[in-house]
């Protein structure tokens, strides 16, 4: 029968694909978010402002107005009045064509924005100021569209910039793979070879300082391998015998020798590279919401600008006036800082994200993670270690525990059984060295038997103890009492007919566990927790880790029933899960968190999946969820606030006392709320997650 219970806490208190052959180049995709720069470059950018700059220069020098107002006078010579007009032209034509080009993309796909106010604000400024040079009577905008064209170029180096540097990881990620590789051959001769020419099965040397190739198991060898750059674990990790190695990581002491496990696209780095760039160019509801207000403010700007032109030509204001107004009106109200301020945070919270750890392979589900109400972890694996060890030692005072784990761990060391295993394994993490036995003996259904430093010592279950007038003290007898309500194994170490001590032995709770669920309480957010295992079992891990809610004896094809239960009563619920038995689950939550394990980084049903098997991932996900939906949000209210004070300025409303903007300080404007944007969304790498 399946078992749900309600925690009274008061009760208990204690309670990659996409490159060559091993992922050296990811490609560029087209950032569908922020396809107004489809096709263009950081260089590109960056090389049309200097040059533009540059030409810029004779076009103010040579301006009669700009030479009024600060007294100089430039040299004279046949066709010097020209001068604004041919640098302007040359400006215009060779610097404004990118946003001229961009323009006629938004118009052919029906989607109107920044680049087509650009390239109306400068094509009014340009035919009219040529007009006039012909022999239109007004005052040519050659300075102003040169500035105008120049200054939008450096916005748009900036922005860009800014989006290359964020998108970085995936650069960065492909460096973390050597060039060539040391392969064994059969004689054990070393053979250095190209990384791309490796295939599974190879066998690898792998020396001190070297770069790990590719994906694989340790097949002799002992060593420290640094995974920070993987995992975002800044401990260097032990690698033994067995071991998995995770291809980008770098060996620091011992040789290892790896048998190749993953190459090419199916190493651990190709897959996380694969989820950093899907996550930069998957669409969020923010970005959606963005570029909704970049549509409507292009419409607000072509209103407003053709408002200005009938507002000012019915006042009997001159034309040269009325077009400077409407030029500056289209500059100002570009939503250039509009269009930045999603993407931008999107490529910074994800790269991030990726440094620690975190890979998310959809953005909508990080942005939920922000509102989430309750956390289901699976049991197994997620919030234990899915492997058991001796969770409890209880002696009967002859003894410490640690001798005692000593003792019966020296008597287990030569058994098969998966007790043994616990032990030993318990025996190491707690540093103890365990001796050898002699004359060791399997005492079938019952235990096993051998002499450890002269002492004839058994081990084992309740078994061990028939046949047998042992006396139980009341000590230990309350402890075994305690053991079997918890649903935990019990275990006895008996010398003669005196138990010396007795042992739970069980799934281990993860030290990281009990942090986590401590850390989502302070956050507001109820956790909860599904397992297979009996009501006592889930009882008492849930006791321990202080757990809101747990199910208990429930099938993996019956995980998704509970999340939807959940969710009906209104609840937004995050799953944590390994991804295997747990993927209905995942697929089925608000949030679904696969835990990775360190190579199982292609978790398909997830929409975050951790690298590390660390729960305490799991806050770090909301926390990132959470700033990085407060940098949007200052983004957005920052790019599209200020045209409610710039937008009746630019128009004219107080030109009446004196207050005019010049369609360059508005450029001006508009890329310095570009910058500040940029700025906003960079300070989000200070985050400590």
């Amino acid at each position: 029968m399946e078992n749900i219970k309600q925690m009274n806490l008061a009760e208990h208190p204690h309670h990659f694909s996409h490159n060559s052959s091993q992922g050296k180049q990811p490609p560029r995709k087209e950032n569908t978010g922020h396809d107004k720069h489809a096709g263009h470059s950081v260089e590109m950018f960056r090389t049309r402002f200097w040059v533009c700059m540059i030409l810029t220069i004779p076009a103010l020098v040579w301006e009669p107005m700009l030479q009024d107002w600060f007294g100089f006078q430039a040299p004279v010579f046949p066709g010097s009045l020209y001068i604004p007009a041919v640098f302007g032209s040359i400006v215009f034509f060779y610097g404004g064509w990118v946003f001229i080009n961009g323009a006629i993309r938004e118009l052919r796909e029906r989607v109107p924005g920044m680049m087509t106010l650009i390239a109306l604000a400068i094509c009014v400024a340009f035919f009219y100021s040529l007009a006039v040079t012909i022999g239109f009577e007004g005052h040519a905008l050659w300075w102003e569209l040169s500035t105008l064209v120049t200054i939008m170029l450096l916005g748009h180096w900036i922005e860009m910039r800014s989006i290359f540097r964020a998108q970085g990881a995936l650069q960065e990620l492909a460096k973390l793979l050597p060039d060539k590789a040391l392969k064994l051959t059969g004689d054990e001769q070393i053979e250095e070879v190209l990384v791309e020419e490796l295939i599974e099965g190879d066998l690898l040397l792998v020396r001190p300082g070297a770069g790990i190739p590719a994906d694989g198991t340790v097949q002799s060898g002992k060593s420290l391998v640094n995974e920070a750059m993987i995992t975002g674990e800044s401990r260097l990790v032990e690698k033994r015998e067995g071991d998995r190695v995770i291809a980008g990581t770098v060996n620091s002491e011992g040789s290892l020798r790896v048998k190749i496990t993953g190459t090419g696209e199916k190493t651990a780095l190709s897959g996380i590279m694969r989820l950093v760039e899907e996550a930069q160019v998957s669409r969020s509801r923010s970005q959606a919401l963005a570029d909704r207000a970049a549509f409507l403010l292009t419409v607000i700007a072509i209103v407003a600008s053709a408002s200005t032109f009938i507002g000012w030509l019915a006042s009997g204001a001159d034309l040269d006036f009325i077009i400077t107004r409407v030029v500056t009106v289209l500059v100002i109200a570009c939503p250039h800082a509009l269009g930045l301020a999603v993407p931008l945070v999107i490529a910074i919270s994800t790269a991030l994200g990726a440094g620690s750890g975190l890979l998310v392979r959809d953005r909508r589900g990080l942005e939920e993670a922000r509102n989430l109400n309750v956390v289901v972890f699976d049991k197994t694996g997620t919030l234990t270690l899915g492997e058991h060890r001796v969770v409890e030692i209880v002696t009967s005072g002859e003894l410490g525990a640690d001798e005692a784990l000593r003792l019966a761990s020296a008597v287990e060391r030569d058994s098969e059984h998966p007790i043994a295993r616990a032990f030993l394994a318990s025996a190491e993490e707690k540093g103890i060295t365990v001796p050898s036995s002699r004359d060791f003996r399997a005492i079938p259904g019952r235990g096993v038997e051998g002499e450890v430093n002269g002492r004839r010592l058994r081990v084992g279950g309740p078994a061990i103890l028939s046949n047998e007038s042992v006396e139980l003290y009341e000590k230990l007898s309350d402890a075994v009492d305690r053991f079997n309500s918890a649903g935990q194994s019990v275990i006895y170490l008996v010398e003669g007919k005196e138990i010396l001590a007795v042992f739970a032995v069980a799934d281990a709770i993860r030290p990281e566990s009990s942090e986590a669920i401590r850390r989502l309480h302070g956050m507001g957010l109820q956790v909860a927790m599904m397992t297979g295992d009996s009501e006592s079992v889930a009882q008492a891990v849930a006791r321990e880790l202080r757990i809101d809610l747990f199910y208990s004896q429930v099938l993996p094809e019956n995980k998704a029933e509970k999340i939807k239960e959940l969710q009906t009563q209104g609840q937004l619920v995050a799953m944590v899960g390994d991804g295997v038995n747990d993927a209905p689950a995942l697929v089925a939550a608000d949030v679904g968190i696969a835990i990775g394990a360190g190579t199982d980084v292609a978790v398909e049903a997830g929409d975050v999946v951790l690298v590390r098997s660390d729960p305490r991932d799991v806050p770090r996900i909301v926390n990132l969820s959470r700033a990085t939906f407060r940098k949007m949000i200052q983004n957005l209210w920052w790019a599209a606030g200020y045209n409610i004070v710039a937008l009746p300025l630019a128009a004219g409303v107080l030109a009446w006392a004196g207050i005019i903007l010049a369609p360059a300080v508005g450029a001006i404007l508009m890329s310095a709320s570009t910058v500040i944007v940029s700025i906003n969304a960079q300070l989000l790498r200070r985050l400590e997650l």
